[in-house]
This record gives structure tokens, C-alpha cells and sequence, in this order.
């Protein structure tokens, strides 16, 4: 009788296969060796490993083996300023296996009075059709006790440790200080994680109001209204109420030197503050929203906006120090006929832009090409940290006996130009367009299933797997700001399982 499993995909479960000849990258080390994969998790490291009869053997020579990316800040098919991103979770998540990327973080968002496990819920069912592994954070765009009592069933029964609060979108989605504070007090009660879009709201539509009051209407009045002092603020008000509430905070998408500098002023402070960039904002500058031709500029339009070009100096000071721990991209993706709805008045234009496939070599290239970063930062930026950071290390974000097989075969002499004509996203642009990188994902692998290899994509629909994220423990005020960098307990790795 065959001992064969299969899953609900038809793959085999207790396939092997042997990456042999490869440099093995992680966060802590580099060193030769050969990685052996049962099913779907490593069980072997070590140089000169003999592949078992039948098994598969993947050559890496001259490649760098490395844990999957993790992003942990897209929108996949987010209902948005009166439409929807054009990504859903398989053709975003297949655009992150052919870059190099084997898990992403959605954000749940419900509407304000809406409920958050009928949220989760949705999310939930849009999701199943993932090729690579997927987890949520939860948005809190109103509050109530009915709330308050939804985050801990979320955090306890269903994975969810972290708690988005946007800052931003006034009139929508956006929470006031009082909000921010009830939230920011029951994530630590129940062990969570809280996260900011740090720009102050108020601000930024008074602004707006101004700009389009002169006659400015168009992409270039988009950055005009949300200048780097609404982020900082913002930035700085949330860390102050972390800080006296005494929960862990990770601030998203952070795009300028006022930002990044509340982010430092907290962990000197002692805080447990976290800070995420895009790689979009380590590369693009504000000079985007003075093109000439309206679809190009308004294809950039996101929040906060790209700015000038000693922000992008600073960011990447604040990778290399520490400030700034993950970078990210935001993946939400609006084609032409969306962004001209706000073909009058930019405030109308649907803010997002692409990068979830481009994210890694766009990285690799300008960080480790330039030599800012090194291999091994390079994984703890795109891997590693947020694995930690959303506890779900050594499962996810390392290559370790017992790890998911979520692996991408690197080979760092790739070269190849970016455009929307050969990416895999289902938008018609692309905001790295012309852009020659060197390094990329020459082999993708989601616990232990190829999906991409030597340009050839393979997504499997239904493969990705709901990824369970453990809270930190019996949080108590003084506990709250603990380095949540500590590796899991024993009882916390079980409940990793999906």
C-alpha cells in the first residue's frame, strides 16, 4: 500500500528534493551548504547531503539559497475610493512567487460599524485561491465594546496579533486619538501588535482643500498636500501613545526623515517600535508627480507620497542603522481606467501602486549591488524580520531543520529590465518601468512545491495556506514593551500549525 498523501492542490506531500551546491543565506550567517526538503519542511542543512533514491535534485551553483520574502503589507483586491485594486490573492500572490516571495500579510478592513469577524470572514473566503501562504492583520476603523471584544477572539482563536489603525482618510476609514487609545489598550491586553499609517488626517485634508482652492488639481497637487510634517507627526503621536499605553507598535510604509526619526526617538526611549519602508520609496523620487503625461504621474500617486530625494538618503541611513527593520510595498494596484477617476481632481485618484514581483531584486540591486547591504541584511529585510516581528519565526523567515520549505534559489548575476509588458501583475503599468536590475529569483519554492523556475510560472490555485501568528504571551504593561525579537516557547511553535 502507498504511503502517498495528497493535498487539495495534487501534490505529492512526502516528495524530497535536494538543493544542492548553493550558498545557504539566512539573517544570523552565509555558508556552503545543501538543503535537504521532505514534503514541506527542510530537514537537513549541512554541506555534501546525498539525495535520497527518487529524489528531486535542484543545482544552485553560483545561486544563494535563501528563506522566501515575506511581505507584510499588501491589499489584494482591496475595495478602495469607489473601486477595487486589480490584484486578487492569485494573481498577487503569483506575482510574489515569480520575485522571489512566499508569504504575504493582507489587511482585513472592515467599514466602519461593520464587524470584524465578518470582516476576517470575507477575507478569509477571498483568499483560498492563494498560491503561496497568506495571513491578515486586522484594520479597527470604528470602536465599541463589541469591537474591543472581537479583537481578543480574533487574536486568541483565529492568529491575528496585529492591529492596523489608519491615521489617515478622514471622512473614511481614518481613527481618532480616543479610538487609537481603546485599541492601542486592548492589543496589549490580549498580546498584539499594534500598526499605523502614520499621516495626520486633519491636516491632510485641510491641505487638500487649500491646494485644489488655487486651481491645482492634478497628480502634482497629491504630494503638495501630505508633506513629510503630517507623517512625522502622526508618526511621533503614535509612538507618545504606544509608549504611555505600553504596546508594541510598527509603523507602515515609512517614507521621510521626520517619520523616521519618531521611530528613533521611541526605541532610544526604550520602546519596542518598529519601522517598515517600501522599496518603492528607496528608489523613487518626487519628481514623478511633475511628468508631463497625467497617466504616468498619476499612476504614482500612493500615501504617503514619494518625496525628495534626501528622504530616500535618509531611509536607506535608517535601514543600515536599524531604524527601519522591514521593507515592504504596499502592493495595491489601480489600472489607467481607475486612476482616472480622479482625472479632474486628484484627491479622487485611487492611491496605490504596484512592486510585490519587483520588490526583492529591486532590493537586491541598489542594496546589496551598491554595497548598503549585505546578503544577510538583504533576508532580514525582506524575510526575516517580519517573521519575528509577527511571530512567526523559525516557521516562517529562516532556512532551519523544521522550517517551512518556503525557499527561493537566488542567483545574484540575473539581469533583466522591469515593465509592465513582462510582469505578472494584472495592472497595465509599471512604476519601476526601464528599470535594469541585477539579481533574481531563478527558482521559487512554497513549502516545498516549485512555483516559479528559470521564468516559467507555475501557480498552483488553493496551495497557499491560512498562516496562524501566535500572540506574545501573558502581556502585562511592563511586559508589552518586551523584545519581541525573543525566540517563540515551546507552547507558541505548536500553535504555528495552520
Amino acid at each position: 500500500m502507498s504511503d502517498t498523501k495528497i493535498d487539495r492542490t495534487g501534490k505529492r506531500l512526502n516528495e524530497t528534493t535536494l538543493i544542492r551546491g548553493g550558498t545557504v543565506v539566512t539573517a544570523d550567517n552565509t555558508v556552503r551548504a545543501d538543503v535537504l526538503i521532505a514534503g514541506e519542511k527542510v530537514i537537513a542543512v549541512a554541506e555534501s547531503l546525498q539525495a535520497p533514491v527518487g529524489a528531486r535534485t535542484i543545482d544552485a551553483g553560483g545561486a544563494y539559497v535563501m528563506p522566501g520574502g515575506i511581505d507584510p503589507h499588501v491589499h489584494m483586491e482591496l475595495p478602495f475610493m469607489g473601486t477595487v485594486s486589480v490584484d486578487d490573492f492569485l494573481s498577487g500572490t503569483a506575482c510574489a512567487a515569480a520575485g522571489g516571495t512566499t508569504m504575504i500579510i493582507d489587511f482585513a478592513i472592515p467599514a466602519p460599524g461593520q464587524s470584524l469577524l465578518e470582516t476576517y470572514a470575507i477575507w478569509r473566503e477571498r483568499a483560498r485561491k492563494a498560491t503561496t501562504d497568506y495571513s491578515f492583520h486586522m484594520a479597527i476603523t470604528w470602536w465599541s465594546p463589541e469591537v474591543a471584544e472581537e479583537m481578543t477572539i480574533l487574536a486568541r482563536e483565529h492568529g491575528v496579533n496585529s492591529f492596523k489603525h489608519f491615521m489617515a482618510y478622514k471622512n473614511a476609514i481614518m481613527v481618532d486619538d480616543a479610538t487609537l487609545i481603546e485599541s492601542f489598550t486592548r492589543a496589549r491586553d490580549v498580546g498584539a501588535i499594534c500598526m499605523v499609517h502614520a499621516e495626520n488626517g486633519d491636516l491632510v485634508f485641510r491641505m487638500q482643500q487649500e491646494i485644489v482652492a488655487r486651481g491645482i488639481v492634478g497628480p502634482e497637487g497629491h504630494p503638495l498636500s501630505r508633506p513629510p510634517e503630517v507623517e512625522g507627526e502622526a508618526a511621533n503621536r503614535a509612538c507618545q501613545i504606544a509608549g504611555i499605553v505600553g504596546v508594541p507598535l510598527y509603523i507602515v510604509h515609512t517614507s521621510c526623515r521626520p517619520a523616521m526619526e519618531a521611530i528613533a526617538r521611541a526605541k532610544l526611549a526604550g520602546q519596542r517600535v518598529f519601522g517598515e519602508s517600501l522599496v518603492q520609496h528607496l528608489v523613487i523620487d518626487d519628481s514623478v508627480y511633475r511628468d508631463t503625461d497625467w497617466r504616468r504621474a498619476a499612476h504614482h500617486v500612493m500615501s504617503p507620497p514619494f518625496r525628495a530625494p534626501e528622504h530616500q538618503t535618509a531611509l536607506w541611513g535608517g535601514l543600515q542603522g536599524g531604524t527601519i527593520e522591514v521593507i515592504g510595498t504596499d502592493h495595491c494596484t489601480f489600472r489607467t481606467d481607475q486612476k482616472a477617476m480622479g482625472a479632474t481632481d486628484f484627491r479622487k485618484i485611487p492611491n496605490g501602486t504596484g512592486g510585490l514581483e519587483e520588490r526583492m531584486s529591486v532590493l537586491w540591486h541598489h542594496g546589496v549591488g551598491s554595497g548598503r547591504l549585505t546578503p544577510s541584511e538583504f533576508v532580514a529585510a525582506t524575510s526575516t524580520n517580519a517573521a519575528r516581528i509577527f511571530n512567526v519565526h523559525p516557521k516562517k523567515g529562516t532556512i532551519a531543520v523544521g522550517s517551512d520549505a518556503d525557499i527561493v534559489v537566488w542567483d545574484p548575476d540575473a539581469t533583466r529590465t522591469l515593465s509592465a509588458r513582462s510582469h505578472h501583475s494584472r495592472n497595465d503599468f509599471s512604476i519601476f518601468e526601464g528599470m535594469r536590475v541585477t539579481g533574481a529569483a531563478a527558482i521559487t519554492l512554497s513549502r516545498g512545491t516549485v512555483l516559479w523556475e528559470n521564468g516559467r510560472l507555475t501557480p498552483l490555485e488553493g496551495h497557499g495556506c491560512y498562516v496562524h501568528r501566535p500572540c506574545f504571551g501573558d502581556t502585562t504593561r511592563s511586559q508589552a514593551i518586551r523584545n519581541t525579537f525573543t525566540m517563540p516557547t515551546a507552547v507558541e511553535r505548536q500553535e504555528f500549525v495552520p
